[in-house]
């Protein structure tokens, strides 16, 4: 006997066979598992901490002439 009464409607979803290729990335178009690509995450690090740097010489600078 099943605990929900026999009624299961709706409780698991539609299951998606995803090839090797697709969960890894698979290339630019069509990330399903993949996520961002690792070229750009690199890029907007490197983006982010030259902004801090340029920030913090910015507030030194201010420091030493005011």
């Amino acid at each position: 006997m099943t605990r929900g009464g026999g009624n299961m409607l709706g409780v698991g979803g539609t299951r998606q066979h995803l090839g090797r290729k697709a969960l890894r990335g698979g290339g630019p178009a069509g990330r399903i598992g993949g996520g961002t690509d690792p070229q750009a995450q690199k890029r907007a690090l490197l983006r982010t901490l030259q902004e801090q740097r340029e920030t913090r010489r910015e507030g030194d600078a201010e420091k030493e002439n005011g």
